[in-house]
């Protein structure tokens, strides 16, 4: 009997997966929610056609790993069958990939016709395209899918992946019409997830441990996070162990600070200041309790000025802050916990 794939060694466990998110999921966010015991992690998405051009070759950020790096998934999108083809096997040659994602989610009108959500549109292309991936590769194939284009597919579109050969099919419970509004649809999730032969990942709504148990229970294999892990790598260890309460704040800032040395490491930029800039808007999610803090966390250039901003926390403690007056009592508005100053 051959060894399981990627995907159903990994679904042996408990844990969630980090969600591919533009601006986001890179090598230093995807190091810190390994750490934490995600059970795997997605590249942000990357042209195919980008990749065959071949312009940034090996050293393409989208894709590149860091140091060591392992359970990594690198998601490409695209919407011809041999372009794919190509794109998988240099993917596989450059970044070392545990598998291969095809995006079929993203709604953003600039790739319209260049893949993503469009392939909804018509899905037997997707199938295609995913089987042309297959046999591109000896590693898994997955592919990410939203319910629909502006209606629900997503049980069709899912077995029709599966007989192409996709080894899981994450679903994020919108429509592409949805964009980002509304909420999502779990009970269409749960539908694909008793329908398909193959692990369902439900993707959606999720910012918090009980969010993430609760849809779990609706017969999917795992859940995908993304917003509810910017500046909160601990939800994948909440789920890998148990453990629902966040770190002190102390812990929280020194792990900011890490997030902008792993960024300034892995880009390398001379100045800082292209390096930083993603993360403006990432930091002040490590401390949402201590807002007074945003303003300067936002207008960082270096790592040495997010240590500049965060030192009362690292050296004197959270209360020389100025923290709220009743620290223990505080939720987290992003991700609805409570906040840990012991």
């Amino acid at each position: 009997m051959s060894a399981p794939g990627f995907y159903a060694s990994r679904l042996t466990r408990p844990g969630a997966v980090l969600a591919p998110m533009a601006g986001y999921s890179d090598a230093p966010m995807r190091q810190l929610a390994a750490e934490q015991g995600a059970l795997w992690t997605v590249s942000e998405m990357i042209s195919a056609r980008g990749l065959m051009g071949g312009g940034d070759s090996e050293k393409l950020n989208l894709g590149r790993p860091y140091p060591g790096e392992r359970e990594r998934v690198v998601q490409l999108f695209g919407a011809e069958s041999d372009v794919l083809a190509g794109a998988v096997a240099r993917a596989e040659a450059w970044f070392q990939p545990a598998a291969i994602d095809l995006n079929m989610g993203c709604p953003v009108p600039k790739i319209r016709g260049k893949g993503g959500a469009c392939l909804l549109q018509t899905p037997e292309v997707a199938y295609d395209l995913v089987s042309a991936m297959r046999q591109a590769t000896r590693l898994d194939v997955s592919a990410k899918i939203r319910l629909g284009w502006d209606h629900d597919r997503s049980v069709e579109v899912a077995q029709g992946l599966e007989a192409a050969g996709a080894a899981l099919i994450t679903v994020h419970g919108r429509t592409s019409a949805q964009r980002y509004t509304g909420q999502a649809d779990w009970e269409a999730i749960a539908r694909v997830a008793a329908s398909a032969r193959v692990p369902v990942v439900g993707s959606g709504d999720i910012l918090t441990p009980a969010q993430a148990r609760e849809r779990q229970r609706m017969g999917v294999a795992a859940v995908m996070i993304g917003r509810g892990a910017v500046g909160n790598p601990w939800i994948f260890r909440s789920l890998a162990g148990g453990q629902d309460d966040l770190p002190d704040a102390r812990t929280r800032a020194l792990t900011a600070l890490r997030h902008a040395e792993l960024q300034e490491q892995f880009y390398d930029d001379d100045t800082g200041r292209l390096t930083l800039r993603p993360l403006r808007k990432v930091l002040p999610k490590y401390l949402p309790d201590y807002p007074q803090l945003r303003d300067d966390l936002v207008q960082v250039v270096t790592a040495g000025d997010v240590r500049r901003v965060l030192r009362p926390l690292l050296e004197e403690g959270p209360d020389s802050a100025g923290g709220a007056a009743d620290p223990a009592a505080i939720t987290d508005p992003l991700n609805g916990y409570t906040l840990s100053h012991s």
